[in-house]
């Protein structure tokens, strides 16, 4: 299985995921400028709000080149260097909500680990079209288990580590995202940790992608989520200004 992304996959899955946005977004862009010249509205004003508008579309591609593919988030050498890692896990279990990057380099990166893969996506709440064009490219890997929020078919305090990469917001209510990590609590091992990667909704993602910030969760959000699991620890480190590390322990 090849393991090397290819150059600027990041920000091109981003393109092609959302290109519903792009393309609603450049036809009401062409119509604003129409309507402008129409009007005869002031040059300065076209120059507003035109940056304005190229400033919403491009800026998430901008930031997602980054985080995605000029941060290293994808070789998971960020583990080691921020202490949440000190000696190889005998259990993984890696849960995605339909679109999986990262199980193939989890067991690169720890291959003397037994890795399995969840799958939580329901295609009758998971309806958004990002999520589902996703789904048509994404790699899976063998044996992965499609499952429900309420339910992982593994034996209680039997994992080491459970990563939850960019994958839990997918999971809308409060409620439900309580039942999930109660369950990812049961399964977990005493001295194990969860590791959980986020945007969130606080400023430095509104300014990255607008109104598109509003798909996260705040920190409060998914404290008062781990609180209510039953979790005894929650511990947040940033992994560049836009994504959140939790590391979260039974």
């Amino acid at each position: 299985m090849e393991l090397k992304r290819r150059k600027f996959q990041g920000v091109l899955n981003i393109l092609s995921f959302n290109r519903h946005f792009y393309v609603i977004g450049l036809i009401v862009l062409i119509l604003i400028i129409l309507g402008l010249a129409l009007f005869n509205v002031p040059v300065l004003w076209h120059w507003v709000i035109i940056g304005a508008f190229l400033y919403g579309l491009l800026t998430p591609l901008v930031v997602s080149a980054y985080v995605y593919d000029f941060s290293g988030y994808y070789n998971f050498k960020w583990l080691k260097d921020l202490g949440l890692i000190h000696k190889t896990p005998k259990h993984i279990v890696n849960i995605n909500a339909g679109f999986d990057e990262t199980s193939f380099i989890l067991k690169h990166n720890f291959p003397k680990s037994e890795l399995k893969v969840f799958d939580f996506y329901n295609s009758k709440q998971h309806t958004e079209p990002a999520i589902v064009r996703a789904r048509k490219v994404s790699l899976v890997y063998p044996n992965t288990e499609q499952i429900s929020t309420d339910h992982i078919p593994v034996a209680d305090k039997s994992v080491n580590m459970i990563f939850l990469l960019s994958a839990a917001h997918e999971i809308r209510t409060h409620k439900e995202k309580v039942v999930f990590l109660k369950e990812c609590r049961r399964i977990c091992k005493e001295n194990g940790k969860i590791i959980t990667v986020e945007h969130l909704r606080d400023l430095p993602n509104f300014l990255a992608f607008s109104v598109g910030f509003t798909h996260f969760f705040s920190r409060k959000a998914w404290k008062k989520a781990f609180d209510e699991s039953g979790f005894s620890s929650f511990e947040e480190t940033k992994f560049t200004p836009f994504m959140s590390i939790f590391n979260c322990s039974p």
